[in-house]
């Protein structure tokens, strides 16, 4: 009988690192013949259709199948796949460092320090650890994981081969210059410092000038806020916060982008960067974690966060021609290197090594593990269907008087 090969996390996102490459391996997986599916906690609304809910595969997942195990957080997904019998190769996505979210998200910094332990309670349970960069496979094998593999992120660029966003290109295709960066506002990425940098490019070198950044802000309201307070403090004009953008919009910008500049402290991989690359937009980029891998010689580092030295450096990119076009070919070279590489065949290798590994024992797992799955999910449906049966008191207007309660006890 041949094994499914299905794969498991806690959310497939719409445009993120994650959701594509997951979309990818998919669709490699299907070419190759294997029956697989998504098995997800939550998705966006746009993907749903793609996905299964994973507590419908409970009984459906056997002891031949594999399990390929997106590990970003800890979530109930993974608490199930940890449980189910099949094989399991984890995919390493990295964790930001709780740190980073310290007095801006408190629910994240606990995500971020559980999902870091949790991770190691996979060392005896997954039959391979994949890092999607060398970055993370040499943070999996510090952990004392074995044996541990590189399956570098699908080189798809599919999403930003669609017709451009008009409105977009009206807004930002003029003669100014754009500087531009993709992903999401939160601290480890220092958008803070690209506001910086921006400010003495902008005074100092090109008044006509703009920053833009793209990318979601859900769930970092006060960041943003803090985020704008900077700017209004600098005194700095012309920066444009649009959030998550479509496809169409994403597209767009890099059309429009004369330099992606990038201040990021910590990155599992950054696949804005390769992006940049395909769109043929220099990119400038602080050499931190997996960043100076993913570029692989293309584009520009900088190894110090001088606001004055960067802002020469964004000059040099957007002002010389001879130089851009250098840089240019780098990229085109590196972008060559990732293509080059037959991501099909090296993620079905990886499959074969999986389901043809010595058997591991059976996940330990609590005694009444199954039980207390049977009433989360019981506890669930009733959390949905009848939300009233949660609230400690009835509603305020049909509350039994104070005077009552004291007189009947």
């Amino acid at each position: 009988m041949t094994p499914k090969v299905h794969q498991i996390l806690a959310t497939l996102g719409y445009g993120d690192a994650i959701g594509n490459e997951v979309l990818g391996i998919h669709r490699a997986l299907r070419r190759a013949g294997y029956t697989s599916e998504i098995i997800v906690e939550t998705a966006d609304p746009r993907l749903e259709h793609l996905t299964v809910d994973y507590r419908d595969i409970v009984g459906e997942v056997g002891e031949h199948d594999l399990l390929i195990h997106h590990f970003s957080l800890g979530s109930r997904a993974s608490r199930t796949a940890f449980a189910l019998p099949a094989r399991m190769a984890l995919v390493y996505h990295n964790i930001t460092p709780p740190e980073y979210f310290l007095g801006v998200h408190d629910q994240l910094v606990r995500q971020c320090y559980h999902g870091r332990r949790e991770l190691t309670a996979y060392r005896t349970r997954c039959d391979l650890a994949l890092g999607d960069s060398e970055f993370n496979r040499q943070e999996l094998e510090s952990l004392g994981f074995d044996p541990t593999g590189v399956l570098h992120v699908v080189p798809d660029f599919s999403h930003l081969d669609v017709t451009p966003d008009s409105r977009i290109l009206d807004a930002y295709d003029d003669e100014w210059t754009n500087i531009l960066f993709v992903g999401r506002l939160i601290p480890n990425k220092r958008p803070d410092d690209i506001i910086r940098f921006f400010h003495a490019y902008k005074t100092t070198c090109n008044p006509k000038s703009r920053l833009i950044l793209a990318g979601s802000y859900g769930g970092f309201d006060s960041y943003l806020a803090q985020l704008h307070a900077f700017i209004a403090a600098l005194g700095v004009r012309d920066v444009h916060i649009l959030g998550q953008v479509t496809n169409e919009a994403l597209t767009a910008l890099y059309d429009s982008a004369d330099l992606f500049l990038c201040a990021s402290e910590h990155e599992g991989f950054c696949v804005p960067l390769i992006e940049a690359f395909y769109k043929r937009v220099p990119v400038l980029a602080y050499a931190a974690t997996a960043v100076p891998a993913t570029m692989d010689g293309g584009g520009v580092l900088y190894t110090e966060k001088h606001a004055g030295r960067v802002a020469a450096l964004m000059q040099s990119l957007t002002g010389n021609a001879a130089l851009t076009d250098r840089v240019l070919l780098a990229q085109d070279a590196a972008l060559d290197r990732l293509r080059a590489r037959n991501f099909d065949a090296t993620l079905l290798r990886f499959v074969d090594q999986a389901l043809s590994s010595p058997r591991r024992s059976a996940p330990a797992v609590a005694y009444d593990f199954w039980r207390q799955f049977t009433l989360a999910e019981e506890l669930e449906e009733i959390r949905q269907f009848r939300p009233a049966a949660f609230k400690a008191l009835p509603p305020e207007d049909d509350a039994v008087p104070t005077a009552d309660l004291g007189h009947r006890a």
